[in-house]
């Protein structure tokens, strides 16, 4: 019988360049990167720039899913 940590999240996986990025991201930042991250998501969708903002979904996604998720769905509901 194999055991999955109590934390294991099954949510989306984050691609490789995504993850070295928002590791590049967490050493410029440190613990406001991920909020720093879903500013930047934020401020591209009002924007209009979709390509932006899914870089830096993707981004926050890697540094705290739980943030993430709370602005993916929003949106792109609407886009």
């Amino acid at each position: 019988m194999r055991f999955q940590p109590a934390n294991d999240n099954r949510g989306k996986r984050v691609a490789s360049t995504h993850l070295h990025a928002a590791l590049r991201h967490f050493a410029e930042h440190g613990l406001a990167a991920a909020d720093h991250a879903r500013q930047q998501a934020l401020a591209a969708a009002d924007a209009g720039d979709r390509q932006s903002f899914e870089w830096w979904l993707e981004i926050c996604r890697a540094l705290d899913r739980r943030m993430a998720s709370r602005i993916d769905l929003p949106v792109q509901a609407g886009g």
